[in-house]
């Protein structure tokens, strides 16, 4: 199974995007992730651009919906030829289905279909107080994982510290996509369960993703380099 670092794009235009890209000319093309910022600022053209370019595309938009709306916004996305896009696993198993009814085009083919599990960015604590779920977090991650694999997805967003516990309960083939992710001497900045590259690697994580440490780094194609050689240990 492919493993891959992923760099988060998260910035507000097509120009700061396409500069940042333009640093790794000569060098690996990196896989991307576009979210919600970035998609909305640019529509659908950005993604078509960085495609054209040769970079992978993770299409990060997290669609959570009722199933019918969720299923056609996923054959719009079917479209762009992305790589990789998600849904909120708490959308239920019956909108993961339709997600990926949608996705899937008429050869059969699709892109990768992951769901979000919980945001790095939710301690048990939050979860539990403001969104009234009474099951400990890594309970919770572990059903919904389940529920997503039911569904027939290729695998979920979760915290690397959940990649080892969602291979157990899923199979070592169920793809786990893991943010929360800042080198040994790095900020935490707003994550909070996080780790390294190499010990994401080492938990179980396929692919990680990676954002400020690359993109706010004096030298982002070092920093992107320093994460393949901890994440692939090349």
């Amino acid at each position: 199974m492919a493993k891959d670092v992923i760099i988060a794009c998260d910035f507000a235009s097509r120009q700061q995007t396409l500069d940042f890209l333009g640093a790794f000319e000569g060098h690996r093309k990196p896989f991307v992730k576009i979210g919600m910022e970035l998609f909305y600022a640019e529509g659908p053209d950005i993604v078509r651009e960085i495609k054209r370019r040769g970079h992978p595309v993770f299409l990060d938009l997290k669609l959570h919906d009722i199933p019918n709306t969720v299923k056609k916004a996923m054959r719009v996305l079917s479209a762009l030829d992305v790589d990789i896009v998600n849904v909120h696993a708490a959308g239920t198993v019956e909108m993961m289905r339709a997600a990926l009814e949608g996705l899937t085009r008429e050869d059969g083919t699709r892109p990768l279909l992951v769901a979000v599990t919980q945001l790095t960015s939710t301690s048990e604590e939050r979860m539990q107080r403001e969104l009234l779920i009474g099951a400990g977090i890594d309970e919770t991650i572990v059903h919904y994982a389940r529920n997503a694999r039911e569904a027939g997805l290729d695998g979920v967003v979760c915290s690397p510290l959940e990649a080892a516990m969602v291979k157990s309960a899923c199979g070592p083939d169920f793809l786990t996509v893991t943010p929360g992710i800042r080198f040994a001497d790095a900020a935490k900045d707003d994550q909070v369960r996080i780790t390294t590259p190499a010990r994401a690697r080492q938990i179980g994580s396929d692919y990680i993703v990676v954002g400020r440490p690359v993109t706010a780094a004096s030298d982002p194609v070092a920093a992107y380099e320093r994460c393949l050689k901890e994440f692939l240990n090349q």
